[in-house]
């Protein structure tokens, strides 16, 4: 008899396990696991096998599942399993199956087959950092194995020059800053921006190279502001409201990010300045009564048309109103991207939940963000960063403009979002097929993106955005700091002849190699293309993420009375893609004009990845380029509805006459009506790219 189970190993991380019973010979989980993996898809064999004499029974004779104990010893199967070699590859075993939960791992396993992925990486980097250990993150990536990775173990660190302000300093000089070239007079500027003066400024550096390019959105934008988070919280009392407030405050008092104001007036370079003080201020609003609390609280601090003053700690603003006569109020939170990413959030979050149950005592002591901007500026130098970039970008003379959209300096303003969750079969099908490479699925994912790009732009070889996590090689630590981490840089995928393996394993290490530039400057990076300013590199933003599903009992407590309402995290390009990496499932968010459509550039990416997939599982030749990447309705439209209509068009031409044609591009030329609404060159150059692919 057998039964297979999905069991959780870690937070977000579930493995199958089979439990059986024999009457016979012995069978071990190797010998198991040879069997199924001849016989079924990767994403269907079983991690772990647990023999039993008979398998646990209710009093129903059901089969009682809570019973089946959690698989240990050598239920864990591992292909191939070849035992560590001497003190430094036994270590870095210990290690690997301590980060990985398992029983044990051989030398030649690989890291991503085994079911890590680039947050595992994190914390396995910090591991072996405590142990003694230097590994480089591109290092790991591109050798993730035991055996590869003990011979490159060690590598130098970035010492980071001590903070030299003084507590209680009364008068700060040049030598106290040694992340910053400044003189006095800058000085004396800085600190009559501070409440309290000198004696109030625990520290003064220089942005990291994302802050500098949000600064830059910041300044150029008009009434909103696209890197303005926004979360809105019920709470069902006032004095739950105040309890909220007073743990979100303890956590500011904590992390010297979120005490930090960002000047650039009367200095020679953007600098953040760490505040020892800074007060939380929630400002009530009255509300007219017309309609419902959120509603209005939402419309009034909506960041499409509100913006805050980030010369002034903290860069988190709280409005909050009574709704109603219930006693309940509603709270929207505002946090500037300047001093915070995705994962910060969750920090802070964690963290006030800790404050709620009163355990603080648990919380690990507050590392300064100063670290990441010392690794920034003091890691790789920039003249490799340029080398990298120069290779990488070197002849791209044309921007990649997915839909003819090239705008990366809007506010936001226009933009849709839409969600679409990924069937479990397919989330299990990209898992399975990173694990077969030995890649990450954000590998995988990174691909597909450029399949759909390479449509709806009309190129073979497209450059895009990617949101790099910035911890890999963020400093000793850098997995529980706050703080902006992650950054932004280009990556060119060129979907042409290769088969789809060959192609992933390409990205993978293409990947791999961008890690180690994880901290380069956008700014640096474009300026390695022939692409001149002011036009963009790239107008497209894939952004792939992890993200934690549920809360235990503890955490449902501490939230108890304390409902979340919303949020929404925006960015200034036009074509924003999220891949949220929740553990087992996939989940994707798509930000888009109107026009475009976001819920259809989720459909995409999804056909995207089936095609890929089918094409890795069945290891099929064929070229990338010929991959699916339109959904089943969309290519109908496509091929038949959008061929065969009549618009009105100098001549009376069909679309599909107008393409081939090769019309003029001019202003005059493209006033073309479609279905009842004027089309634009951007949308008439999108549909006429996408036509000419089939």
């Amino acid at each position: 008899e057998a039964v297979v189970m999905a069991r959780e190993a870690g937070p977000g991380d579930q493995r199958l396990v089979a439990y059986y019973t024999v009457e016979t010979a012995d069978a071990g989980a190797e010998s198991l696991r040879a069997h199924l993996a001849a016989k079924l898809p990767d994403y269907m064999v079983p991690a772990a096998y647990v023999r039993l004499e008979a398998l646990p029974l209710t009093a129903n004779g059901k089969l009682d599942r809570k019973a089946l104990p959690a698989p240990e010893g050598d239920a864990y199967s591992t292909r191939g399993y070849e035992a560590p070699q001497g003190e430094v590859e036994s270590r870095l075993a210990e290690i690997w199956a301590e980060v990985l939960k398992l029983e044990r791992v051989g030398r030649h396993d690989n890291f991503f087959s085994l079911g890590g992925h680039s947050l595992l990486a994190v914390t396995l980097i910090e591991r072996m950092r405590r142990s003694g250990f230097r590994v480089d993150v591109r290092t790991l990536f591109a050798t993730p194995t035991i055996a590869a990775l003990s011979a490159m173990a060690e590598t130098a660190a970035v010492e980071v020059p001590p903070n030299r302000i003084p507590f209680e300093c009364q008068a700060i000089t040049p030598d106290m800053l040694p992340l910053l070239e400044v003189s006095e007079q800058e000085i004396e500027r800085i600190v009559s921006t501070v409440p309290g003066g000198a004696a109030n400024v625990q520290d003064i550096y220089p942005l990291a190279p994302l802050q500098e390019g949000i600064l830059f959105h910041h300044l150029m934008g008009g009434e909103g502001d696209p890197y303005l988070l926004a979360l809105q919280l019920r709470f069902d009392s006032r004095a739950r409201l105040d309890s909220y407030v007073r743990a979100l405050q303890a956590v500011v008092e904590r992390h010297d990010i979120l005490r930090t104001a960002v000047l650039w007036e009367g200095v020679r370079q953007p600098v953040q300045v760490v505040w020892r003080r800074a007060a939380l201020a929630m400002q009530e609003v009255e509300l007219d009564g017309m309609t419902e609390a959120a509603e209005q609280l939402q419309a009034q601090f909506d960041p499409r048309h509100f913006r805050i003053d980030v010369r002034q700690a903290p860069l988190l603003r709280l409005y909050a109103a009574r709704e109603g006569g219930n006693g309940r109020w509603v709270m929207t939170m505002l946090l500037h991207h300047l001093c915070g990413d995705h994962t910060t959030l969750e920090m802070m979050q964690a963290e006030v939940q800790a404050q709620l149950l009163g355990d603080t005592e648990a919380l690990a002591a507050p590392l300064p963000f100063r670290n990441l901007v010392a690794q920034a500026r003091l890691g790789v130098s920039q003249a490799e960063h340029e080398a990298f970039f120069r290779r990488m970008l070197g002849d791209i003379e044309e921007p990649s403009a997915p839909f003819g959209l090239l705008d990366v300096q809007s506010d936001g303003c226009g933009i849709e979002q839409a969600h679409l969750l990924l069937e479990s079969e397919l989330a299990g099908a990209v898992r399975a097929s990173a694990r077969r490479l030995g890649v990450s699925a954000a590998s995988v994912c990174h691909l597909a993106w450029a399949q759909v790009l390479a449509r709806v732009s009309g190129r073979a070889d497209v450059v895009f955005g990617t949101v790099l996590f910035g911890r890999m090689q963020g400093g000793e630590s850098a997995d529980r700091v706050m703080g902006l981490f992650i950054n932004t840089l280009p990556v060119r995928i060129r979907v042409g002849g290769e088969s789809a393996a060959a192609a992933v394993e390409h990205t993978h290490r293409l990947l791999a190699d961008l890690l180690r530039h994880e901290h380069a400057s956008l700014a640096l990076a474009q300026r390695c293309s022939r692409v001149a300013a002011p036009a963009p590199l790239f107008s497209a933003l894939l952004n792939y993420r992890h993200t934690a599903q549920g809360r235990s009992a503890e955490a449902r407590r501490a939230w108890e009375g304390i409902e979340v309402l919303g949020g929404e995290e925006r960015t200034n390009y036009p074509v924003t893609l999220s891949v949220e990496d929740f553990g087992e499932a996939f989940g994707l968010t798509a930000q888009t004009p109107e026009w475009v459509g976001p819920r259809r550039v989720c459909e995409f990416m999804q056909a995207a990845l089936v095609s890929l997939v089918t094409a890795l599982e069945t290891g099929a030749a064929t070229p990338v380029r010929a991959l699916e990447v339109l959904p089943p309705a969309e290519r109908a439209q496509v091929l038949y509805e959008w061929n065969s209509t009549q618009v009105e068009f100098p001549g009376g031409a069909c679309l599909h006459e107008l393409f081939e044609q090769q019309v003029e591009r001019t202003p005059e030329a493209t006033a073309l009506v479609f279905e009842g609404r004027s089309l634009g060159y951007g949308e008439l150059n999108a549909r006429a790219n996408r036509l000419a692919h089939y």
